[in-house]
């Protein structure tokens, strides 16, 4: 099922790796997006640096669960292992010290939840450089 999808970008080899242990989020997150990038689910860092040896993703949205397992230095690991990659913390609440670590260590921001489907896209689309479309209100009287 293709939501509100632009075809010129579900032809883009735009790659993002969805890194959570929670299945909800990381399916809520690849529904989101699996229309318009190649979007893979995978469960710890481990995983994630593996299959990157063959396919490096632009984008990395990791989950706080992920980072509270295996311990912020986990974002250092992904951009010392993968050139240029973009990290997103998926997370409740910017102020908790795990996601303030992780952003010292290199992280470019924040995926705040609840998630919601406009907000997932615009923020990974500013994340993998894609322009947003310019949207002007209409007023009709």
């Amino acid at each position: 099922m293709q939501i509100g999808v632009d075809s010129q970008r579900a032809v883009e080899n735009k790659r993002v790796f969805v890194v959570d242990n929670d299945d909800v989020v990381s399916t809520a997150l690849q529904f989101m997006l699996a229309d318009e990038m190649e979007t893979h689910v995978l469960m710890s860092a481990g995983e994630a640096l593996a299959k990157a040896a063959g396919t490096p993703p632009e984008l990395i949205l990791l989950g706080l669960s992920v980072i509270e397992a295996e311990g912020a230095a986990v974002v250092t690991q992904f951009k010392n292992s993968i050139a240029d990659v973009r990290i997103l913390i998926v997370c409740f609440d910017a102020d908790e010290p795990l996601v303030k670590e992780a952003l010292s260590l290199g992280a470019a921001s924040t995926l705040l939840r609840p998630l919601k489907l406009e907000n997932v896209r615009r923020k990974v689309d500013a994340q993998i450089g894609r322009r947003a479309a310019l949207e002007i209100p209409v007023v009709v009287r």
